[in-house]
Order: structure tokens, then sequence, then C-alpha cells
């Protein structure tokens, strides 16, 4: 099944929460914190609801980063994605 998002939105691979801090102590899935960057796989047109195109700023393949509640996580066989508005994006990572 593939995903095509509307409007300004995008649909996010998250990155997998760490199960270990820092001191190497294995945490419970509870005590993780929700991922808060990942690749974008789709994104949508880039109008708003009013009709007007404000143009993508973000385009499939970016790795950001985004706001920690944002979004609406959805389950598609077995993957877990994120798709959220643009506005919701805090960055794009460049290495």
């Amino acid at each position: 099944m593939k995903i095509r998002p509307l409007y300004d939105r995008v649909v996010i691979l998250p990155m997998k929460s760490e199960k270990s801090n820092s001191l190497g102590i294995i945490l419970p899935e509870s005590s993780l914190e929700q991922p808060m960057r990942g690749e974008i796989i789709a994104i949508g047109d880039g109008d708003n609801l009013d009709g007007e195109n404000k143009g993508m700023k973000v385009k499939v393949g970016d790795q950001v980063i985004f706001n920690k509640y944002a979004g609406v996580e959805m389950k598609i066989e077995d993957v877990t994605y994120i798709i959220l508005r643009q506005i919701d994006i805090i960055g794009v990572i460049d290495d």
C-alpha cells in the first residue's frame, strides 16, 4: 500500500528510539520518548485549504526534525508512519 498525502502534508518514517541510555541501561518501551526525527517518504502538492499553493520546502528523502506530538501515527503492513503538516517540521538535517 502506498500513501499519497494531500495539501501540505508529509509522510515520515520515524527513526527508532534508543532502547538504552548512555550508561548502557536497557529502558522499557513505556519510558521511550516519541521519535522526533525521521525521513520523508511522500509529500503533498503544497496547496493549503484555501486553494493557494505555498510550495513545499522539503522533498522526499530529506531527514527532518519535527514537533514531538505533531501529526497522526498510522501503522501499515507492520510499519509505523507519521503524517503531519509541513508547518510541524522544525528543520531539515544536512550532513
